[in-house]
């Protein structure tokens, strides 16, 4: 059974230059200099088949991108013709070739809400009336209930927010760790029975 035949696809000078000067562009990521090599060619009048052979990917992307593109020209040209600069031209063909949204729940915590759980973090346990000197975090999980923070945190989620925060660098830890029962150390008087 013969294969159908790809949608046309046509780019106007300015689109080309655009494209071009995107292509030729240090900062644009892998992913969109390969969107952009699908619409080239395809516009230059080869098949998905042919440029998936050339670009080395699956012919279901190379369908993707040229159907994105040729469902998105109509705006692209009206864009065009109302006088757009070239930096919204350039901006709407990133657009036009960027990734759709993901499904999925949307994220529990806000970034700044991240950023204050880090800062208590960092605050002084004893300044705050606490009996002991280091966060750890289940108490640190406890004082953000307590402060308002959000309705309900886990001590899992207060440490994985503190150990993607940490420089790469070593350094100390944030939080104290519980020694396990028995462990030699520091006694509860004080002294240190090492």
């Amino acid at each position: 059974m013969p294969s159908p035949h790809p949608l046309p696809l046509q780019l106007t000078p300015q689109h080309r230059d655009l494209l071009d000067h995107l292509i030729r562009r240090e900062q644009t990521s892998q992913q969109l200099l390969r969107r952009l090599q699908i619409v080239r060619l395809a516009a230059d009048g080869q098949t998905n088949q042919e440029i998936t052979g050339q670009l080395h990917l699956h012919r279901e992307t190379a369908r993707l991108w040229r159907k994105r593109w040729v469902e998105a020209a109509d705006c692209l040209e009206a864009a065009a013709a109302e006088g757009a600069s070239d930096t919204h031209l350039l901006r709407l063909i990133e657009a036009i070739l960027a990734d759709d949204p993901r499904p999925g729940a949307p994220a529990t915590f806000t970034p700044e809400v991240m950023v204050q759980i880090v800062a208590l973090a960092c605050e002084d346990p004893q300044a705050t009336q606490q009996p002991f000197t280091h966060w750890t975090p289940q108490e640190l999980a406890r004082e953000v209930v307590h402060r308002g923070l959000v309705a309900r945190i886990s001590p899992r989620s207060v440490g994985r927010f503190l150990k993607g925060g940490r420089s790469q660098a070593p350094s100390e830890p944030l939080l104290a760790q519980r020694p396990p029962p028995g462990a030699r150390g520091v006694s509860p008087t004080g002294g240190d029975d090492l």
